[in-house]
This record gives C-alpha cells, sequence and structure tokens, in this order.
C-alpha cells in the first residue's frame, strides 16, 4: 500500500459486527467499517488535532474500480477475502461502508478469528484508504469552562479503499496512533501553516513533514503521492518512520 495510507476505526458499539451460521461448516461476517456524518476527533482536537466526518458517498467511485481485502489487523498476510474473489462484499447504506464476508475456517487464522469474534477478543471494524478529495473548514469549540477554541474540521469526501480490517484494538488508545493519524493527514493537505501550528504542540510531527525537495511525484499506476521521491535522505527518512509508525512501505 502506498506510503500515505491511512487508517480509522469504529468500536464494537459502531462497528455492529455479528457472525452468522450459513451452513455446515461454514460462517459469515457482516458490520461496518465506517460510519457517515459521525464526528471523530484524531488527536486532541483543541490543541494539536483537527475532528473529522466521512460524508456519504465517498466510497462510491472506489467500491465501482477497487478490489479491497478484508484482513486481520491490517496484516497482509492474513487475508480473509477479496472483492474479486466473491468471498467479499462491500456497499454504500445509510451507516456507512457496509461489509459482508465470508469465512473460510479451512484457513487457520480465520478459524482463530472466528473464535476470537465469538468470544470479543476482537470488537471494532478499521479500514486503510488513501483520501483523494477532502474539505477542511474552521470549527469553533465551547470548552468546559465556558470559552471557545478554534479548531478544524476534516470533511473526506472521496476516498481509495485498500482493505478492511477486523481488529484488536479499534480506537486510538496510544499516542502514536493519533500522531501518526493527524501526520499523515496534515502531510497529505500539504498547507505548512496548518502543520507549523500544530507541530508548536506537539514537534514528533514534524517527523511526518516532507522535505522541500520533496516534491510530489506520479507513480506508474498515475496516482500522485505528495512527497514521494525515490533515493536518498528522503527514502532513509520514510524507512525510519515506517518502523517508527508501522507505516507499509
Amino acid at each position: 500500500m502506498p506510503k500515505t495510507t491511512e487508517r480509522r476505526s469504529l468500536s464494537l458499539a459502531e462497528a455492529g459486527l455479528q457472525l452468522r451460521a450459513e451452513g455446515e461448516g461454514t460462517r459469515g461476517f457482516a458490520g461496518h467499517a465506517a460510519v457517515f456524518n459521525s464526528r471523530t476527533a484524531i488527536g486532541n482536537p483543541l490543541s494539536w488535532g483537527f475532528y473529522e466526518e466521512i460524508a456519504p458517498g465517498a466510497f462510491s467511485k472506489t467500491l465501482a474500480e477497487g478490489d479491497a481485502r478484508m484482513l486481520v489487523d491490517h496484516d497482509t498476510r492474513m487475508v480473509v477475502s477479496r472483492v474479486s474473489a466473491g468471498s467479499l462484499r462491500l456497499s454504500q447504506d445509510d451507516v456507512g461502508l457496509a461489509v459482508d464476508a465470508d469465512l473460510d475456517a479451512r484457513l487457520s487464522y480465520v478459524g482463530d478469528l472466528i473464535v476470537n469474534l465469538d468470544n470479543r477478543n476482537i470488537t471494532g471494524m478499521s479500514f486503510g484508504f488513501r483520501v483523494v478529495k477532502d474539505e477542511w473548514e474552521p470549527l469553533p469549540v465551547e470548552t468546559v469552562d465556558g470559552n471557545t477554541v478554534e479548531t478544524e474540521l476534516r470533511i473526506i469526501r472521496e476516498v481509495q479503499l485498500y482493505e478492511v480490517s477486523a481488529v484488536t484494538f479499534p480506537a486510538y488508545e496510544d499516542t502514536d496512533a493519533g500522531l501518526r493519524s493527524v501526520g499523515l493527514a496534515l502531510s497529505a493537505r500539504g498547507d505548512d501553516a496548518a502543520f507549523a501550528r500544530r507541530a508548536s504542540v506537539r514537534p514528533e510531527l514534524n517527523d511526518f513533514r516532507h522535505e522541500p525537495a520533496a516534491a510530489a511525484t506520479t507513480r506508474g499506476d498515475g496516482i500522485t503521492q505528495p512527497g514521494e521521491t525515490t533515493g536518498g535522505r528522503q527514502a532513509m527518512h520514510m524507512r525510519m518512520l515506517a518502523a517508527r509508525y508501522s507505516l507499509a512501505l
């Protein structure tokens, strides 16, 4: 997956995961990997993060053209199902991105997944994507002390979907996960002032700032990746980020 892959997650209550019996020895899986018009805090919106919503229809183009997979915990070695194989069915409904998958227990890790879902050890859904179109707008928020803080709302209008995952940790439960999400979003946005404002609070975000020489380039598949370059110091920098933040290279 491209370096700019972002991830978003849903808790058990939001994802609505369900296991079902489909016949002798077979099981199925259903839930939601994304919810429309649900405002989520990415990082700390009152200082170095932002709020985010996914607009209805954001998956229309990618579902018509893509070939997403279902994984376990974003691990590409654990492919559960695939759109082109007919074992994964993705659609948009009134709630969001609906997932319907076949579970083939002949794969040992799928058998483990079934048990973990039954036992509620795995409790959420997530998806890996690249933003194609988004909008940022100011969002005033009243704090508990009665003051008003100017934050920002990111509205995601269109994404390129790579995968959906059943995940063990559906929320941003550690600082690195929040920093990664904010850093990737700001890097794709390309707004130096917005980056600098947040990095003044969390200097770690500068790890995601592209060097001046790292101009956007076009891949062989026609997809422009912000800041993507070949070799040299930038390539080493990206490998270091990959190790620190579990980025896919």
